[in-house]
């Protein structure tokens, strides 16, 4: 037992005050599944003495926490090998936005040999729709893959009340199961820590009140989450070493209409038809809250319904990256010249927080070039105070 493992186990034993023994395994079986394993990147840091980890997620990668410790559980692990980590944690994300973000936050400075990716949490509470949850991951798996075949995969599922929920009445978590099929059919590693906490909580170990308290995990949370990552990374690094680093091979896609050529389109090649003004720090005056990197940063903005602005763009998929805040509206877009279509931006989060919100007007586009117009609509959520309407990023796969 690694001496990191040894600490955490200690201290989350005392976090939940004796009652959680990480050893004891409430259905008697992990919740990991290795499926190809890690054999690259242990290679990579065995041999190579470098290696180059990345967190992508939301508000509880953001966070640090269990972060925190999976690093420092590498350093103990590889204690003479050169990391580097790359923390893409931005609140309020999900597989959509990854997508489409992982060529700036992730590979902008070249491949990486590891990437934990989660989103379980924020899919199921900004993704309606479960075919985007598996566009989404499939587009990140798809492209880290394209960037470099040899980087290794492993999907993180955090836990959330209605979670629990779904498998107290027997259900699979419609993201889960999206997460989970990707990870599949790519031979990608997987923790189920839904799963997990929802088992130890009914076997009397702890409690979600007491103990975990959030979907955003107390400390105790976050060291049951490092735990079990830690348990899962010590199996995979178990097994027979490699003798050669080894390509993953690529299937045919789960989705066709997956995001994997996603990335950011800069708001500087709209044409501005009315009403939208180009702003070079945006922030807001209403004193509500927002997310970091999403204010002081440039912004297209317009308040009114009638301001339009165009794009052109190649390929399947294209849509908007805004900030959904109290006083956002309703939007309508036309591709192509085809009848307009409405979109509503504002969320159940919308009355107390600029949140950054990815909005994909259509993904089931033919190949080739396109012509987007965006204008505000009329009429505004019964909750909001206004139709705006803040874009930092054009959506383009």
């Amino acid at each position: 037992m690694t001496r990191l493992l040894a600490c955490l186990l200690c201290s989350v034993a005392l976090l939940a005050q004796g009652r959680y023994d990480p050893g004891v395994l409430p259905k008697g079986r992990d919740y990991f599944a290795l499926r190809d394993g890690l054999a690259n990147a242990h290679l990579k840091f065995t041999r190579e003495k470098t290696g180059r980890v990345a967190f992508l997620g939301g508000s509880i990668t953001a966070g640090g926490g269990w972060r925190e410790h999976t690093i420092r559980y590498f350093q103990q692990k590889f204690p003479d090998t050169a990391f580097e980590f790359i923390s893409a944690g931005i609140p309020s994300m999900g597989s959509v936005p990854h997508a489409f973000r992982l060529e700036r936050d992730v590979l902008a400075n070249g491949p990486v040999d590891l990437l934990f990716v989660e989103a379980a949490v924020n899919d199921s509470t900004n993704t309606a729709d479960p075919a985007h949850m598996r566009r989404g991951m499939e587009g990140v798996v798809r492209h880290a893959r394209a960037a470099n075949p040899l980087t290794d995969i492993v999907h993180l599922h955090f836990v959330m009340p209605e979670h629990m929920a779904d498998y107290e009445a027997g259900r699979v978590p419609a993201s889960i199961a999206q997460h989970e099929a990707v990870a599949a059919a790519y031979g990608n590693p997987s923790l189920n820590l839904a799963r997990e906490v929802t088992d130890r909580i009914a076997a009397g170990q702890f409690t979600w009140a007491g103990d975990f308290k959030d979907l955003h995990p107390s400390p105790f949370g976050h060291q049951l989450y490092a735990h079990s990552i830690a348990r899962m990374l010590d199996a995979a690094f178990s097994r027979p070493q490699a003798s050669a680093a080894a390509p993953h091979t690529m299937p045919a896609p789960l989705d066709p209409r997956s995001y994997a050529r996603g990335r950011f389109g800069s708001i500087d090649d709209v044409r501005i038809v009315s009403g939208f003004t180009q702003v070079r720090s945006w922030h807001p005056s209403d004193g509500k809250g927002t997310r970091a990197g999403f204010v002081d940063v440039p912004a297209l903005v317009g308040t009114e319904p009638g301001a339009t602005f165009t794009f052109t763009c190649e390929g399947t998929a294209a849509g908007l990256l805004i900030t959904a805040g109290p006083d956002t509206g309703r939007v309508e877009f036309s591709i192509d010249g085809s009848a307009f279509r409405v979109v509503d931006t504002f969320t159940q989060w919308s009355p107390g927080l600029h949140l950054p919100w990815a909005v994909i007007l259509d993904d089931g586009l033919a190949p080739g070039r396109h012509e987007v117009t965006v204008r505000i609509a009329e009429g505004h959520d019964a909750r909001a105070t206004g139709t705006a309407l803040r874009v930092f990023q054009l959506l383009l796969n």
